[in-house]
């Protein structure tokens, strides 16, 4: 396990956001049978911003589809303390029919929040974005950063405690991904949000996070977890970035070297 003598930020306090207890995932029966994640024991702080980390195909958007509901284990426990999770993807998944306020306001209309604490709501998470003069834009006419901070808006929205982000920036090039990580780490500090952040670039998840959990190739274990000390506000380009992202890269060239050489484990 690399230390690095974590610096975890102010508003992070030892008690569990996400419990995950000897979870597993089976996909598939018979010889369609796929073990997706395998053991996985687990606990993300609350106002932690925790980076899953591994190469295609190793289970951490299955992970994290299971943290939000949107499947089921096959074994083992899991808890979400604070209610159910917002979830942000790669695509912004936006209405093209409707504005940006509109998209921002949808899950409020749909959990019953009265129009003029909507209203108020929209107008405060659109500042929050940085993106108050778009409210009457529709997706088709914005950037695709400003797309992700509509979605990224829409999430907040629904009051969550906890927000999965599923690689939001993945599609993007790479100074609006780096601009889109100072917004929200700003947003992060200024709302206490835990973060779970999926990314298979270890730049980003050395850029981003309190912790960094490294998975294996399939099935999915976890192989590391490392405890960033880095100060922030961070830049993708300093070289304390530059070297623990380094380290990150071998560490997961380590774990699929280690999985080419027992390819009858995932059977």
């Amino acid at each position: 396990m690399i230390s690095l003598h974590s610096r975890i930020a102010r508003h992070v306090t030892p008690e569990p956001a996400v419990s995950v207890r000897a979870l597993s995932r089976i996909h598939g029966r018979g010889e369609q049978r796929v073990l997706a994640l395998d053991g996985i024991d687990l606990e993300v702080r609350q106002g932690e911003l925790l980076c899953l980390l591994g190469a295609s195909g190793c289970g951490k958007s299955t992970l994290l589809h299971l943290i939000a509901g949107l499947d089921r284990p096959t074994c083992g426990e899991l808890r979400v303390c604070g209610g159910q999770p917002a979830v942000m993807f790669q695509d912004s998944a936006l209405f093209p029919w409707l504005t940006v306020a509109e998209n921002v306001a949808f899950p409020m209309e749909m959990h019953g929040v009265a129009a003029p604490d909507r209203k108020r709501r929209v107008r405060e998470l659109l500042e929050l974005v940085h993106l108050e003069g778009f409210a009457d834009h529709r997706p088709h006419q914005l950037s695709g950063g400003m797309r992700q901070r509509t979605a990224l808006a829409r999430a907040l929205a629904q009051d969550a405690r906890v927000l999965l982000m599923d690689e939001p920036f993945g599609a993007l090039d790479a100074m609006l991904r780096d601009r889109l990580h100072d917004e929200l780490e700003r947003v992060w500090s200024r709302t206490g949000l835990t973060i779970v952040f999926v990314t298979h670039n270890p730049r980003e998840a050395a850029r981003l996070a309190d912790r960094v959990v490294v998975l294996s190739s399939r099935p999915g274990r976890i192989a590391d977890e490392i405890d960033v000390a880095i100060e922030r506000p961070r830049r993708i380009d300093s070289p304390e970035v530059s070297q623990l992202a380094a380290r990150l890269t071998d560490r997961l060239k380590e774990i699929i070297r280690a999985s080419a050489r027992n390819p009858a484990e995932d059977a």
